[in-house]
């Protein structure tokens, strides 16, 4: 029986992903913070602080006592935020890098020595990733194209030691994420000083772009058919938003003009 391991396990990609790969017969070695609400006689759940290397290796020693060895690990964690970069807390500012940034390193580096010859490394990004930033996804987006860089460094190394380094890009997705992510928006706007009719304007464009959310199983049957893959491709692309590609496409100095005309009060 093959393994594979995935964080954020108890979201909705994660848990996608994992239900698509155990109905396939495969043994999901799953990470959260939270419990998920699914069992199998194949999924064995760790509950773990991703911004904690010392509970990961827990998790980690226990597997490699066990003489477990993972074809594939599966990044799906991460955390959304809408706010200011001027008036985001140094508190919230770290915690989004920790998670969306610092738990993949963790993950990749404490888990690569259980991987399998030829195993594979998946992390799902952003379609906001290789983008420019729209005004207060900033923070959002800076860790998303940090970890863009951060795979293709991965992807470039690794290859030298037989193993494959896969970067999902997804748009808008129907998870949690989107709950948290109006909700940390309507937080915004109540509590900016400087940009309340701006962010107001700017909801419109968030609830225009996650209108067009697809359901998880999507990413979940992507990830477990690249998986499949003998030679998959360096990046997959799902559900991208047209018109921000578009946006991206002209010179940076009219998509501010754009944006300023659309938010400014």
């Amino acid at each position: 029986m093959k393994n594979v391991l995935i964080t954020g396990v108890s979201g909705g990609m994660g848990k996608a992903t994992a239900l698509k790969f155990l109905n396939n017969g495969y043994r999901v070695y799953g990470l959260d913070i939270n419990n998920p609400d699914f069992i199998n006689d194949n999924f064995f759940f760790f509950k773990v602080d991703l911004t904690s290397s010392e509970e990961i290796n827990k998790v980690y020693y226990q597997l490699n006592e066990s003489n477990i060895k993972i074809d594939s690990i599966i990044n799906t964690a991460g955390i959304y935020n809408l706010d200011s970069l001027i008036e985001i807390s140094e508190k919230d500012f770290i915690k989004i890098f920790n998670i969306n940034v610092f738990s993949i390193y963790r993950i990749n580096k404490i888990f690569i020595p259980l991987l399998n010859d030829k195993g594979k490394i998946f992390v799902v990004s952003s379609e906001l990733g290789p983008l420019d930033p729209l005004p207060f996804t900033g923070i959002y987006a800076i860790t998303k194209s940090t970890i863009e860089k951060y795979v293709y460094s991965l992807r470039m190394e690794l290859q030298l030691l037989g193993y494959k380094v896969i970067l999902i890009r997804p748009g808008a997705v129907d998870t949690g994420l989107l709950d948290v992510s109006m909700n940390s928006l309507d937080n915004f706007i109540n509590s900016t000083s400087h940009y309340k009719c701006n962010a107001s304007k700017f909801k419109d464009i968030v609830n225009s772009v996650e209108s067009k959310k697809i359901s998880p199983n999507k990413i979940g049957n992507l990830i477990y058919k690249v998986n499949k893959k003998k030679n998959p491709k360096y990046v997959y692309n799902i559900n991208r938003n047209k018109l921000l590609l578009l946006l991206n496409i002209l010179p940076k100095r009219l998509q501010n003009k754009i944006i300023k005309s659309i938010l400014k009060s």
